[in-house]
C-alpha cells in the first residue's frame, strides 16, 4: 500500500497528461509556454481570485509575496510553529522575524485568537497555515490584519480546493500561496506552485518578482528570483483538473468512512476537528495518538505506511529556536507529540482503508 498512491492516479489520468506533455514538447516553450497562462487563467476560475501567477515551488510563492510586500529586514510576521520548515525558513530569507503564535489543539491551525497580542510596532504580516487541508478563520485573522494595517498571507500549500464560508482556498487575504508538489491534493510531477491576489499591483510586483525583477525584458526594476513554473509542469496540472473535483469528493467520502470506521474500531481516538464554517482536503488524513514511535512500528509491520506532519515544532528546530517567545507555544508541543498520518489519497480503495484501520485497531489495543 502507497501512502499517497499516485500511480493509481495517473493510471486513471495517462491518455490526459501523455497528450497534455507531448504538446508541450511539440511546441518546444518550456519557460512560460502557453500552458502556464492557461493553467493561470483555469486557477483564476477554480479560486475566483483576479490574479494567479504561477511560481516554481509553494516555498517560492512566500518568498516572492514577502518580497513583493518588500519586507524590511527585522519586519516581524505572525505566523505558526507547527508547520514545515518552509513557512518561517522564507520570513527569515526575506529578513524578516517570524513571530510564532500557538495553535487550536483540535484543528491545529493557528489560534486567530492570540494573534493581536503578538503584533508589535515591526509587525508587517500574518502568515496562517491551512494545515492538513483546513483552512484557519481567516475572517477573524483578516479584521485583525485591517485594524493593524497588515497584510495576509495564506500558506494554503496544503489547502488547494477548500473552502471557508463558501469562498475557496488561495482567494481569502492579500495573497493565497499553493503548491504543486507531487503529493498535494493538486499536485504536478516535481515542483510548481501559485499565488492568488485581487491586489493588481501587488500582482505586478510578484510577477517582476519572479522573473528576477524584470518589468519588461533587461530592465530590472526591483530585486528578484528566478521564480517560474516549467511549462511541463502546468501541462500536468491542466492533465488533472479535469478530476479534481472528483478526487476532492472521493477523499470527503474517505474521510467521513475513517471516522466512521475509527470511531468504531479505536473508539477515543482523537480525530482532527473540521469546523463547520468550512471544509478541508485532506492533504493529510492525521490522528492524535500515544506512543507513536511503537505504534507505527507495528503497523509498518503489518504493510501499513504512516507520515509525521510534523515532529517537532518549528520553535523547537535549531534553526529558528532563537525565534522563540516567552510562552511556549504548548499545543504546538504537544500536537508534534502525538500526531500521525494515515494512508489517504483518492484512490485508496475501501478494502485499503478496512485493512488500515483494523490494523491501526489491533497495532492499538
Amino acid at each position: 500500500m502507497d501512502f499517497i498512491d499516485l500511480k493509481s492516479q495517473y493510471a486513471a489520468l495517462r491518455e490526459n497528461i501523455n497528450a497534455r506533455i507531448q504538446q508541450v514538447l511539440d511546441h518546444g516553450q518550456y519557460i512560460l509556454g502557453p500552458e502556464v497562462k492557461e493553467m493561470e487563467a483555469a486557477l483564476i476560475a477554480y479560486t475566483g481570485a483576479r490574479h494567479c501567477i504561477s511560481v516554481a515551488s509553494g516555498t517560492e510563492a512566500l518568498l516572492i509575496c514577502l518580497m513583493a510586500l518588500d519586507l524590511q529586514p527585522g519586519d516581524e510576521v505572525i505566523t505558526s510553529p507547527f508547520t514545515f520548515a518552509a513557512t518561517a525558513e522564507m520570513i527569515v530569507l526575506a529578513g524578516g522575524v517570524p513571530v510564532f503564535v500557538d495553535i487550536e489543539p483540535d484543528t491545529a491551525n493557528i489560534d486567530a485568537t492570540l494573534i493581536e497580542a503578538a503584533i508589535t510596532a515591526r509587525t508587517r504580516a500574518i502568515m496562517p497555515v491551512s494545515l492538513y487541508g483546513q483552512v484557519a478563520d481567516m475572517d477573524a485573522i483578516n479584521a485583525i490584519a485591517d485594524k493593524h494595517g497588515l497584510a495576509v498571507i495564506e500558506d494554503a500549500a496544503q489547502s488547494f480546493g477548500a473552502s471557508y464560508k463558501t469562498r475557496k482556498s488561495c482567494n481569502l487575504s492579500t495573497f493565497g500561496c499553493t503548491s504543486f508538489f507531487p503529493s498535494k491534493p493538486l499536485g504536478c510531477y516535481g515542483d510548481g506552485g501559485a499565488i492568488f491576489t485581487s491586489d493588481d499591483a501587488l500582482a505586478q510586483a510578484c510577477r517582476e518578482v519572479r522573473t528576477h525583477g524584470q518589468s519588461q525584458r533587461y530592465l530590472h526594476t526591483r530585486l528578484g528570483v528566478g521564480g517560474r513554473m516549467d511549462t511541463l509542469q502546468c501541462a500536468v496540472v491542466l492533465g488533472k483538473l479535469d478530476r479534481f473535483e472528483w478526487e476532492i469528493e472521493r477523499r470527503l467520502a474517505l474521510v467521513e468512512a475513517y471516522k466512521r470506521k475509527l470511531q468504531a474500531a479505536v473508539p477515543g481516538l482523537q480525530l482532527l476537528t473540521v469546523r463547520d464554517d468550512r471544509d478541508c482536503v485532506w492533504a493529510q488524513y492525521t490522528v492524535f495518538v500515544d506512543d507513536r514511535e511503537a505504534l507505527q512500528a507495528r503497523l509498518k509491520a503489518a504493510g501499513i505506511p504512516t507520515a509525521v506532519h510534523y515532529p517537532r515544532p518549528l520553535h523547537h528546530q535549531p534553526a529558528y529556536a532563537k525565534y522563540a517567545q516567552p510562552h511556549d507555544c504548548g499545543h504546538s508541543i504537544r500536537a508534534a507529540q502525538r500526531v500521525m498520518s494515515l494512508p489517504m489519497s483518492a484512490d485508496l480503495t475501501d478494502a485499503q482503508q478496512d485493512h488500515v484501520v483494523a490494523a491501526l485497531a489491533a497495532a492499538i489495543g
